[in-house]
C-alpha cells in the first residue's frame, strides 16, 4: 500500500466544497482543512504508483477551487501506536 500526503492551495470560498468532494474520491483517506500554507491537506493510500498519477493530477487536481497541489510520498510511518502494539507482541492479557 502506498501513502502519499497531498497538500492542496484552493480558493478560500470553495475550501468546504473543495475538501468534500475530496474526501469522496476512491483512494483519498482522509481530508484535513487546516491554517498556514496551504489549505487543504488529504491523506491518500493506493495500491499502485500508477493509481497516485491518476487520482491526483486527474481527479484531485480537476476538482472545482482546486488551484495547485504538492505531493509527498511516505516511506515509512512512525506512530505511538505502532511502537505500543510492537511491545504487546507476545503479551497475555
Amino acid at each position: 500500500m502506498i501513502t502519499a500526503i497531498v497538500l492542496i492551495h484552493a480558493v478560500a470560498e470553495s475550501i468546504p466544497d473543495a475538501a468534500q468532494s475530496i474526501a469522496e474520491l476512491d483512494g483519498v483517506e482522509e481530508v484535513y482543512s487546516c491554517a498556514g500554507e496551504v489549505d487543504l491537506i488529504a491523506v491518500i493510500r493506493v495500491a499502485a504508483h500508477e493509481d497516485l498519477a491518476d487520482l491526483i493530477p486527474a481527479r484531485i487536481g480537476k476538482v472545482a477551487g482546486v488551484l495547485d497541489t504538492d505531493t509527498h510520498i511516505a516511506f515509512r510511518s512512525y506512530s505511538r501506536t505502532d511502537t505500543e502494539s510492537a511491545f504487546d507482541i507476545g503479551v497475555a492479557d
